[in-house]
C-alpha cells in the first residue's frame, strides 16, 4: 500500500515504544515513551491509537510542544504502529499483555524458541507453538486468535491513515465498525457522516474523493440529498419545498440538477425521504421527521379522545378551596383557566412573564393531587426541571430522564410498550421541545392519562426541527388558555414590562432609570466599545453593585456566534478576564480548557447523562491521563481530551442555546452587525432569561430593528395540517 506523506509543516518521528504510560481504550488517547531515532533520551509522544503496546515500532507525524507540567512532548496527529522486528522488541511486545495468553515468561520462551520469526510462526505455523513448554492447545488458540485481532486492527488503521483520516477519527471509525471498517469505507464512506459523531458530510466527502469516488457517483449524490435535508433540519425544518431542495443539493454537490432529481427519486423509492404537500407547496421530508410529526398528531388525538383519568371535580367548590390554600384570589382569567383544565384531557397554557402561568399550574396540580391523581412533571432541560420543582413543590425531571435513555441504542426505555405511570403528564417549556423528542414523549404517555402542555408561544421555537407548540396551538384541535394580563406585582419589574413591550412590537424603555432597577441599556456605537463595556460590566460593575458572582451568576447572551461581539469571540475575551489559564490547561478543537472554566455541553451524551445546553464548571485538567473533569449540577463527569468537541466555554452563549434557562443576570449585546439574526422573538427570549437583572449593550437602532422584525423565518413542517379537524386520519404510531 502506498505510504502517506505527512501534511506539510509536520515533523515525522519514528522509534520503538519503551512504555505505554497511558491508553484510554474508548477514546484511543495515549501517552507513550519512545526510543526515537536521532534522540539520545526517551521521547514522550501523545496521540491516539486503537491498540498500542510496548515493543511496537511507531511512526508519528505532528509537532513539538512544551507542556507546562510535563515538559517537552511530541503531539502526533497521525500515529501508526507496526509489529516489532528485533528480538528485544518482539519480547517486549509479547510480554506487554497485548496478546492474551502470553506474559513476560512465555514471551521469553517464544523468542528463545523462534527468534525474530515468532510472528511468522503464530500466523503461518500456529501448531508449532506447542513446541514451547507450557503452551497447550487452549493457550495456543488464544495466542493465534489475539494475534489475528491485532493484525486486523493494524491493517484497518493503516488503511484509514492512507486515506487521510487522522488517528483520533480513525479510532472512532474502528470502534464503530470494528473489523468491517475497511469494507464500510470502501463501499460507502458517506455512512461515516450518518453513523459517527464528529464526522460530517464534508469530511466523508473528502475521504470519498481520496478513495476515487466520482463527484457524479450515485452514492455521493444520494448522500448529498440527505445532507441538504439534514442542513435544513439544523435550521428547524422538517422538510423543504422540492423547488428549493433540488438547486440547494445541486449547489452543495456541484452536480447537475438532473442527477439530484434522479437521486431524490431513488431515495423516495427506498423510503428514506417522503414527498407530500404543505398547503399547496410540494415538499420533500426526511422520513423520520415526517413520521414523527404524523405520530404526534395521532397520539394527541388518541389521548384527547378518552375519558378524564380523575373523578369529576366541581369547579365551583375547587376554585374557592384552592384560593384558600394559596392565600390568593384568582383573577377571572385564571379561574377560567383552572376550570377548563379540570374538565380537559389535553390542555395548552401559554403566556409570557408575569401573567400568572405558575399560579394557574400550581392550582391545577394541587387540586388534582388532593383528588389522588398521579402527577408526573417534566421539562426539556435540567435548569427548567429544577425551576419547575422549586415553584410547584412537585418533583420534575428532564424529559430524557423521564423516558430513561438507553445509552447503547440512544433510544428510550419508556415507550408505548413501557409507558410512564401517570394520570397527568405536565410538560413545561414546551416551546423548546422539537418534533423527535415530543414524539418520543407522547408515545410514552398512556392513553388513559391527561396531558398539560405549558410554554411561551412568543419565545424562539426549538433548536431542533419543527415548531410543535406553535403548530399545536394554531391547529385549533386542542383547548388553549392564552394568558395576557400582567399582574400588579409583576408590573413593578422593568424586565417584565419591557419584555411585553417587545412582544407587542413597541421599543422597550431604554432611558436611564431613577434609582435601582432590574433593566438597563448601555449605549455602545461600535463593536470595540461594546466588547470593552461588556467586560467591565461582567467583571466589575455588576458584581460590585448587585453582589453577583461574575462566572456563576452573570450570563452573556448573544444573537449569534460569529463576529467581534458574537458568542465565540466574547468567550475568548471573558475567559481571559475571569479565569486566566494556569498551568493545568488543554487546547482542543479551537478552545482552551482550564480548571474553573464555565462550559456548556453542545450535544446529547446519553452515556454521560449530560445534554445539549447543560452548563457545568471544570474541576480539573489531567494532561497525564488525558482527561478533564467537569461538574454538572453537583455531579462529576469525565471527558477524554478527544471528546472535548462536545464542550465549549459558556461565559457567553447564543440566545438560542439559553432557552429553558434562567440566570440571575444577563447581558445582551445588540449591534447592527447582527442584522440577519435580529428578530423580535430572539430579543424577547433573551430578555426573559434574566431573573434579577437584564442589561442591553449596543445600539438603539439594532434594538429597533429587532422589535420591528416580527415574522421570523418560516419553518417547513406539516404538524398543523395533520392536527386540523378536517385532516385525514393519522396513523397510530404503535401500529
Amino acid at each position: 500500500m502506498k505510504r502517506e506523506s505527512p501534511p506539510s509543516g509536520l515533523e515525522v518521528l519514528a522509534g520503538s515504544i519503551e512504555r505505554v504510560t497511558f491508553h484510554n481504550e474508548d477514546s484511543g488517547f495515549c501517552v507513550l515513551r519512545i526510543k526515537a531515532r536521532g534522540h539520545r533520551e526517551l521521547v514522550t509522544v501523545v496521540g491516539h491509537a486503537a491498540a498500542v503496546s510496548a515493543g511496537e515500532w511507531v511512526t508519528a507525524s505532528g509537532e513539538w510542544v512544551n507542556d507546562r507540567t510535563y515538559g517537552q512532548q511530541f503531539r502526533s496527529r497521525f500515529l501508526r504502529a507496526s509489529a516489532p522486528t528485533s528480538a528485544e522488541g518482539v519480547e517486549k511486545y509479547l510480554g506487554s499483555g497485548m496478546i492474551r495468553g502470553i506474559g513476560p515468561v512465555y514471551a521469553k520462551k517464544l523468542v528463545r524458541a523462534f527468534g525474530g520469526k515468532v510472528f511468522d510462526v503464530i500466523e503461518d505455523e500456529p501448531e508449532r507453538l506447542r513446541e514451547v513448554e507450557g503452551i497447550g492447545p487452549v493457550r495456543a488458540g488464544r495466542i493465534t486468535g489475539a494475534w489475528a485481532e491485532q493484525k486486523v486492527v493494524r491493517e484497518i488503521m493503516v488503511f484509514l491513515h492512507a486515506h487521510g483520516v487522522g488517528t483520533a477519527r480513525a479510532v472512532r471509525i474502528f470502534k464503530t465498525y470494528g473489523a468491517d471498517a475497511v469494507q464500510v469505507m470502501s463501499e460507502n464512506p458517506y455512512r461515516l457522516a450518518r453513523d459517527i459523531r464528529g464526522i460530517g458530510f464534508k469530511t466523508a466527502d473528502a475521504i470519498a474523493m481520496r478513495l476515487g469516488i466520482e463527484k457524479t457517483a450515485a452514492v455521493r449524490v444520494r448522500a448529498g440529498v440527505g445532507h441538504a435535508l439534514a442542513e435544513a433540519m439544523d435550521d428547524g425544518h422538517c422538510g423543504l419545498p422540492a423547488g428549493e431542495l433540488l438547486p440547494l443539493a445541486a449547489s452543495l454537490l456541484e452536480a447537475p440538477e438532473a442527477l439530484v432529481r434522479s437521486a431524490v427519486d431513488q431515495e423516495l423509492a427506498e423510503g428514506s425521504v417522503v414527498a407530500d404537500r404543505v398547503g399547496d407547496t410540494p415538499c420533500i421530508f426526511l422520513a423520520g421527521l415526517y413520521g414523527a410529526e404524523r405520530g404526534i398528531a395521532g397520539r394527541l388525538d388518541r389521548i384527547a379522545a378518552g375519558p378524564l383519568p380523575w373523578p369529576r371535580i366541581d369547579p365551583d367548590r375547587a376554585v374557592p378551596w384552592i384560593e384558600r390554600c394559596i392565600g390568593l384570589t384568582l383573577a377571572p382569567s385564571q379561574g377560567a383557566a383552572v376550570r377548563l383544565a379540570l374538565a380537559s384531557k389535553v390542555l395548552v397554557v401559554t403566556g409570557g412573564p408575569g401573567v400568572g402561568k405558575t399560579t394557574i399550574v400550581n392550582a391545577i396540580l394541587r387540586i388534582l393531587a388532593a383528588k389522588g391523581a398521579n402527577l408526573v412533571l417534566c421539562a426539556p432541560t435540567g435548569r427548567a426541571a429544577r425551576r419547575m420543582t422549586e415553584t410547584s413543590g412537585f418533583e420534575a425531571r428532564t424529559i430524557h430522564r423521564l423516558l430513561e435513555v438507553d445509552p447503547v441504542s440512544g433510544g428510550f426505555r419508556r415507550d408505548a410498550d413501557n409507558p410512564v405511570d401517570c394520570d397527568l403528564l405536565v410538560v413545561d417549556e414546551a416551546s423548546m421541545v422539537d418534533v423527535l423528542l415530543m414524539h418520543a414523549l407522547l408515545k410514552a404517555v398512556p392513553d388513559r392519562a391527561g396531558l398539560l402542555i405549558i410554554g411561551d408561544i412568543d419565545q424562539l421555537p426549538s433548536v431542533g426541527p419543527g415548531q410543535v407548540l406553535a403548530d399545536v396551538i394554531a391547529s385549533g384541535a386542542v383547548p388553549v388558555v392564552r394568558l395576557t394580563e400582567v399582574f400588579r406585582q409583576a408590573a413593578m419589574s422593568r424586565i417584565i414590562v419591557n419584555a411585553h413591550r417587545i412582544n407587542e412590537g413597541v421599543t422597550p424603555d431604554l432611558d436611564k432609570p431613577e434609582g435601582e432597577s432590574d433593566f438597563y441599556f448601555v449605549p455602545a456605537d461600535d463593536p470595540e466599545t461594546a466588547v470593552l463595556m461588556i467586560l467591565e460590566l461582567v467583571r466589575t460593575r455588576i458584581p460590585r453593585r448587585f453582589g453577583l458572582d461574575p462566572v456563576l451568576d452573570v450570563q452573556v447572551l448573544c444573537p449569534m456566534n460569529r463576529g467581534g461581539v458574537g458568542a465565540r469571540s466574547l468567550n475568548v475575551e471573558l475567559q481571559a478576564a475571569l479565569n486566566p489559564a494556569g498551568e493545568r490547561t488543554v487546547e482542543r478543537f479551537g478552545w482552551t480548557f482550564a480548571p474553573g472554566d464555565k462550559v456548556m455541553q453542545m450535544e446529547n451524551d446519553y452515556d454521560k447523562e449530560v445534554y445539549n445546553g447543560d452548563i457545568g464548571r471544570i474541576d480539573d485538567v489531567d494532561p497525564e491521563l488525558g482527561e478533564i473533569t467537569a461538574r454538572f449540577d453537583g455531579r462529576a463527569v469525565t471527558y477524554g481530551f478527544g471528546e472535548l468537541d462536545a464542550l465549549a466555554p459558556a461565559y457567553a452563549t447564543t440566545i438560542h442555546k439559553s432557552q429553558g434557562s434562567e440566570y440571575p443576570a444577563v447581558v445582551i449585546p445588540l449591534m447592527t452587525q447582527h442584522y440577519m439574526m435580529l428578530q423580535r422573538n430572539l430579543l424577547y427570549t433573551g430578555v426573559t432569561r434574566g431573573k434579577r437583572l437584564v442589561v442591553l449593550v449596543g445600539q438603539r437602532k439594532a434594538i429597533a430593528i429587532a422589535v420591528k422584525a416580527a415574522s421570523g423565518r418560516r419553518r417547513w413542517s406539516k404538524l398543523r395540517e395533520w392536527m386540523r379537524p378536517d385532516a385525514p386520519a393519522t396513523a397510530d404510531p404503535r401500529d
